[in-house]
C-alpha cells in the first residue's frame, strides 16, 4: 500500500498525504483519465489495470451486451421453467450475438455451463440442471460476457411469485447494499468505503455478508485486480479513473458461512440453509463518480417497476 508520506504516484515530487490522498477534495480534478503516470503506478503498485478510453469503449459493449443477456434471461424465469433452459437461452443468446460466455469451462474444475443459477440457499456458483423453478423461489442469474476480447460481468435477482418474508428480505437488502455502496464511488474513495456501507446497511437488516466471496476488476481478464470485499475491511488502495470492477454483495439471511459442495467443487451454499441473495454490477470509475457499464433493468423485489434512482442504460452517479 502507498503511504502517506510516500511520493504522490503523479510524479509532482510531493507527498501523497499532500498531492492525490483520499480525503483531500477534488484532488482528481486536474488529473486526465489513464495517464500514463497513473496507469504506470497503479499497475506497478497495486497490479490494477487502468483502462484507456479504447479499452473502456470495448468493456463497455461487453457490459452492455451482458446486461440485455441478462434481462431476457431474467424475464424467461418463472415457474416450471428449468435452470438448465435459462443456461441454454443465455447461452444461444451470446452466440448470437458473437460473444462467449465467460464462465463455461472457467476454473478447476471448468465450469460446466455458460451462466450461475444460485437458488434459495445457494450463495453463489450454482449449476444450471433440470431442476425447475416454483412458487416462491429466489434465483440469482449471473452471467458474464467476452465480447471481442473484454470482458462485463453483472447478475440480478428474481423472485418466482409469492415467496417468503426472509427471501424476500435478503432480495432486498441485497440490491439496496449494492446501489448504496455504488452511490458513494468516485476518484480517491478507499476500496474499504463499498464493504462499510454494505455491512452498516446489512447488519441494520438483520442480515450478514459473505466474506468468502468478493467483487474484483473486470475488462480485460474475467478477474483481475483489486478484489473488493462487501465485509468491513482495511483496503485503503484510492479509486482512480479508469479502473473497471465489480460490486456483488451475497447478503445472508442467517450467519455469513458459505460451505463449497464437495462433489461438484462449484456450488457455495449457507452453512445454515437460511436464504441468500446477490445483485451486482461492472462499474467505471469515472474523473467525477462512476458509470455503471450493466445497465439491467431490475425485474424482481421492491420498486421492481421503477427504482427511484433510474438505473437505466448509461446510468450515472
Amino acid at each position: 500500500m502507498i503511504g502517506r508520506n510516500d511520493p504522490c504516484w503523479c510524479g509532482s515530487q510531493k507527498k501523497w498525504k499532500l498531492c492525490h490522498f483520499p480525503n483531500k477534495p477534488n484532488s482528481f480534478a486536474a488529473t486526465k483519465t489513464a495517464t500514463p503516470s497513473l496507469k504506470e503506478f497503479y499497475k506497478k503498485k497495486y497490479g490494477i489495470l487502468i483502462k484507456s478510453p479504447k479499452e473502456i469503449q470495448g468493456i463497455r459493449k461487453s457490459c452492455l451486451l451482458a446486461a440485455d443477456i441478462l434481462e431476457k434471461t431474467c424475464a424467461m424465469a418463472k415457474a416450471g421453467v428449468t435452470t438448465l433452459e435459462l443456461n441454454d437461452y443465455a447461452h444461444a443468446l451470446h452466440l448470437k450475438a458473437g460473444a462467449i460466455p465467460a464462465p463455461l469451462h472457467y476454473g478447476e474444475p471448468p465450469f460446466p455451463k455458460s451462466i450461475c443459477t444460485s437458488l434459495n440457499e445457494v450463495i453463489c456458483h450454482g449449476i444450471p440442471n433440470a431442476t425447475p423453478l416454483i412458487e416462491g423461489d429466489i434465483v440469482n442469474i449471473d452471467l458474464a460476457c467476452i465480447l471481442n476480447g473484454y470482458y462485463g460481468d453483472c447478475s440480478q435477482m428474481v423472485v418466482i411469485g409469492k415467496t417468503t418474508p426472509d427471501r424476500q428480505l435478503v432480495v432486498d437488502v441485497a440490491y439496496e447494499c449494492l446501489m448504496q455502496s455504488i452511490e458513494v464511488l468516485k476518484p480517491n474513495v478507499p476500496v474499504s468505503m463499498i464493504g462499510e456501507i454494505i455491512e452498516a446497511y446489512a447488519k441494520k437488516h438483520g442480515c450478514s455478508v459473505v466474506d468468502q466471496f468478493v467483487g474484483h476488476g473486470v475488462g480485460i481478464e474475467f478477474h483481475e485486480n483489486p478484489q473488493i470485499p462487501h465485509h468491513k475491511n482495511s483496503m485503503t488502495i484510492p479509486l482512480a479513473p479508469g479502473m473497471t470492477f465489480t460490486i456483488e454483495p451475497m447478503i445472508n439471511k442467517g450467519v455469513k458461512e458459505a460451505v463449497v459442495d464437495p462433489k461438484d467443487k462449484w456450488t457455495a451454499r449457507t452453512k445454515d440453509g437460511k436464504p441468500s441473495a446477490q445483485w451486482e454490477h461492472t462499474l467505471l470509475i469515472t474523473e467525477t463518480g462512476c458509470e455503471i457499464l450493466t445497465p439491467w433493468k431490475k425485474l424482481s423485489g421492491k420498486n421492481s417497476n421503477e427504482d427511484s434512482r433510474k438505473d437505466s442504460k448509461g446510468s450515472k452517479f
